[in-house]
C-alpha cells in the first residue's frame, strides 16, 4: 500500500508531501498531473510509470534511469518534440483504466539519480517546463491513489514488473490448478505454481514427510517438519506467500469429485499406477485437462540411466491417449523409483518441463511444436516429443 510505502521510504514521503499525485500500480510507481504540450502546442497531462525494486514489504528503492510515459511525445514552446529524451514507443500492462504507457523517455544525468524524488524532479522539469510557462498549471495536485489491483500474492510481485510481462501473467487468472501428489516431483510443481499468478491451487497428498522427502523437494524446511504430514508442511510454506492455496491430507480417488469441482487444469504426480488409474477416470469423466508426470530409471550395476516422462492429456483425446499406453496404470515390480533412490534433480526437472508445457498451453511461452507426450533421455540429454 502507498500509506506504508510513504512511512518508510524517505523519497517517496518527499513526493507525497510537495504534493506529486503518486500511486502504485501493478508494483510500478506511478506519477500522474503531469502536464505537457503536444504538437499542437495544446495542453495535455500524462503519467510516469517507473519500476521499483522492491527490498521487503515496507522499503523500495529506485531501479534505473528510464521511466515509462503515458502520453503524447512533449514538445518544446514552438511545437517540436523535446530532444535528448531517448527511449521510444512501447507498452506496458497496468491495473487502471485511465493510464496507457505509449513510450519510455531515458534521460540519465551524469551520476544518474539517487533516488525517486530526484528521478521524478528532473523529468518533471524537462516535460513540465513548456507547459507550466505557458499556462501557469502546475503537477502539484495532491490527488494520491491506493494501489491498483488485486494480486494473489502476499508479497509484492516485482519479478512481473521488472520483466513488464504483467500482459501474459493474465492469462493465468483464472485458473484453478490441482497437484495430485506432493513427492519429488508434485512437491517442485507446486513451489513453480505458487509463484504463479494463478487464481487457486489445491494440493493433495496423504502421506507423511521424512528425511527421504527432505532430499528431493524445494529448499529445507527444518528438522521440526519431519514426521509431519506432507500438506501440513507444505501448507505452511506457502500459506504466508500467496492467497488461494488449499494443500489437503488426503488422496484423489475415482470418487473425488468434490475436491475437483472448478478444476480447470490439474497436475497427476503420484508413482502407483493403482492410484494413477482411479485419478485418471476421475479427470477424464470431469473433462479437466490434465499432465500426467513420470520417471522410468534403471540401474544396472553402474550409474543410473532412464528416461523422464511428461503426458499432456485433454478431454477430446483422452481415449486415445490411453490406448497408446503412454501412462503406466500398473506398477512394475522392479520399478526402483520406489525404493526412494534421491534423484531431486530430476524430480526438479521433471516438474520444470511439466509446467512449461502449461504455461505453453496457456499462451505465456511461444509454441510452434505442441506435443501429447514428451520424453527427456537421461542418457543422452535428448527430448523426443510426440503429437
Amino acid at each position: 500500500m502507498l500509506s506504508t510505502l510513504v512511512s518508510h521510504n524517505e523519497d517517496i514521503r518527499r513526493l507525497v508531501e510537495k504534493g506529486y499525485a503518486v500511486s502504485i500500480d501493478n508494483n510500478y510507481l506511478v506519477v500522474r498531473d503531469i502536464p505537457y504540450l503536444d504538437k499542437n502546442k495544446t495542453l495535455r497531462y500524462g503519467a510516469f510509470v517507473t519500476k521499483m525494486v522492491v527490498i521487503d514489504q515496507k522499503h523500495v528503492q529506485i531501479e534505473d534511469h528510464q521511466v515509462f510515459f503515458c502520453g503524447a511525445h512533449p514538445c518544446q514552446l514552438d511545437g517540436k518534440p523535446i530532444a535528448n529524451l531517448g527511449g521510444g514507443p512501447t507498452a506496458l500492462a497496468l491495473n487502471s483504466p485511465d493510464l496507457k504507457v505509449e513510450r519510455s523517455f531515458s534521460n540519465k544525468p551524469p551520476n544518474g539519480f539517487p533516488d525517486f524524488f530526484e528521478k521524478i524532479e528532473s523529468y518533471t522539469n524537462i516535460i513540465g517546463g513548456p507547459a507550466m510557462s505557458v499556462h501557469n498549471v502546475t503537477q502539484l495536485t495532491f490527488r494520491t491513489q491506493e494501489e491498483q489491483g488485486n494480486s494473489v500474492f502476499k508479497i509484492r510481485d516485482s519479478l512481473t514488473s521488472r520483466a513488464e510481462i504483467g500482459d501474459l501473467n493474465t492469462v493465468f487468472k483464472d485458473d484453478i490448478i490441482a497437484i495430485i501428489g506432493l513427492g519429488g516431483t508434485g512437491s517442485y510443481v507446486l513451489d513453480f505454481l505458487a509463484k504463479t499468478p494463478v487464481k487457486e491451487i489445491r494440493g493433495f497428498d496423504g502421506d507423511w514427510f521424512h528425511a527421504h522427502n527432505a532430499f528431493r523437494s524445494p529448499g529445507w524446511h527444518g528438522m521440526e517438519n519431519l514426521g509431519k504430514k506432507k500438506a501440513e508442511v507444505y501448507g505452511s510454506i506457502y500459506e504466508s506467500f500467496r492467497k488461494g492455496l488449499t494443500i489437503k491430507t488426503q488422496y484423489i480417488r475415482a470418487d473425488s469429485i468434490e475436491d475437483m469441482e472448478g478444476v480447470t487444469f490439474a497436475f497427476v504426480c503420484v508413482d502407483k499406477g493403482e492410484a494413477r488409474s482411479g485419478i485418471i477416470q476421475l479427470l477424464n469423466r470431469m473433462n479437466i485437462p490434465y499432465l500426467d508426470l513420470g520417471m522410468g530409471l534403471d540401474r544396472d550395476k553402474g550409474p543410473i540411466s532412464g528416461i523422464l516422462r511428461t503426458t499432456y492429456v485433454e478431454p477430446d483425446n483422452a481415449e486415445k491417449i490411453l490406448e497408446k499406453k503412454w501412462i503406466p496404470l500398473t506398477d512394475p515390480a522392479d520399478d526402483i523409483y520406489h525404493n526412494n533412490i534421491q534423484i531431486g534433480e530430476l524430480n526438479a526437472l521433471n516438474a520444470c518441463l511439466a509446467v512449461i508445457r502449461f504455461k505453453k498451453l496457456r499462451g505465456f511461452y511461444n509454441d510452434h511444436a505442441p506435443f501429447s507426450q514428451l520424453l527427456f533421455t537421461l542418457d543422452n540429454l535428448t527430448n523426443l516429443t510426440e503429437p
